[in-house]
């Protein structure tokens, strides 16, 4: 088996330089993605941006992070480095994430289980899953959580699935939420409230009254807009409540599926002492020391982002033994 330990290169030191280098200065890759828009449960719609493959190779489906898209920098490495492999690659968007807002009330969240489940039980029944061989799930930050707790919440039905991923998943979200709301990390707070309180106001317009504008424009960190915005629309008491509900760490033990959880242990959106240390037999836990948030930079300097692409597909196909 290789090894596929992550180390991190010389130039570039520590937590921070290694989440916004990869995110900021990193080339990425051009993917031509076909879109399918669905027609939600609800009423609503979700866009799907789909990769096509060879006929019999796998299929990964991404979910993305906060605030994420098919234009994320790790969506796109990922992407391009399974068109090389001749696999298949879905990309399904939050609602609001695909470039124009959605038309129901709703948002997206870290336990968005029931529509994490309603996509991957559409693409199970789809034409194309009788085109494709495996079917892997992939998530990153939020949509990693989201991940883990669907299949940790739906066990031995989750079994279609043939091999899992989660990278840098907020595992507890309140560990995660106190670690960026103070000092430094509170630029990675800003960046996300620049376009989260925008789309807030934007959905105000569709639904008057929908929730208090007063306390959005007044929201500085992720608990205040979290305890105004995502905990009510979505059935939770406030931040608190869906902070604690909404964590993977409460069900890595019931998960059936194997699946990779991935966290850097200087990954600035999760301190080390917040990262599980049990789970069930199918979860391998791998914490490297470094690699940052979703950022895992390998090369000289300016670098190329190729690690974790490869170490996904490692562990999809079951080449999945590293240093722990």
């Amino acid at each position: 088996m290789r090894d596929f330990s992550y180390r991190a290169p010389r130039w570039l030191p520590g937590g921070h330089l290694q989440t916004i280098y990869p995110a900021t200065f990193i080339r990425r890759p051009e993917v031509a993605f076909r879109r399918e828009r669905w027609a939600a449960p609800d009423g609503d719609f979700v866009d799907i941006d789909f990769l096509d493959g060879q006929p019999g190779k796998p299929l990964v489906v991404l979910f993305h992070g906060l605030e994420g898209s098919s234009g994320s920098h790790y969506a796109r490495e990922l992407m391009a480095h399974l068109r090389e492999l001749g696999w298949w690659g879905a990309i399904p968007h939050f609602r609001g994430c695909s470039g124009e807002l959605n038309a129901g009330p709703r948002f997206y969240h870290s336990g968005d289980v029931e529509e994490l489940d309603w996509i991957l039980r559409r693409l199970q029944g789809s034409e194309m899953r009788r085109q494709i061989g495996h079917f892997h799930a992939a998530g990153v930050s939020l949509g990693g959580n989201a991940l883990l707790r669907w299949l940790g919440e739906s066990g031995e039905a989750a079994g279609f699935i043939d091999a899992a991923c989660a990278i840098s998943a907020p595992l507890d979200l309140a560990g995660g939420g106190e670690a960026l709301s103070s000092g430094f990390n509170m630029i990675y707070t800003r960046v996300f409230l620049k376009t989260m309180i925008p789309k807030c106001l934007k959905k105000l317009d569709q639904f008057p009254g929908l929730f208090d504008r007063e306390r959005l424009l007044a929201a500085r960190n992720l608990h205040d807009f979290d305890d105004v915005v995502t905990a009510p629309l979505h059935g939770f008491r406030d931040a608190d409540d869906y902070w604690d509900r909404a964590s993977a760490r409460h069900v890595l033990d019931a998960i059936r599926v194997r699946t990779l959880v991935l966290n850097a242990q200087n990954d600035p959106f999760l301190p080390a002492r917040h990262l599980p240390r049990h789970a069930s037999s199918c979860v391998t836990l791998e914490y490297p020391r470094e690699g940052g948030h979703v950022g895992f930079a390998t090369g000289a300097a300016p670098g190329v982002n190729t690690w974790l692409p490869r170490r996904i597909v490692a562990f999809l196909e079951g080449e999945d033994e590293s240093a722990r």
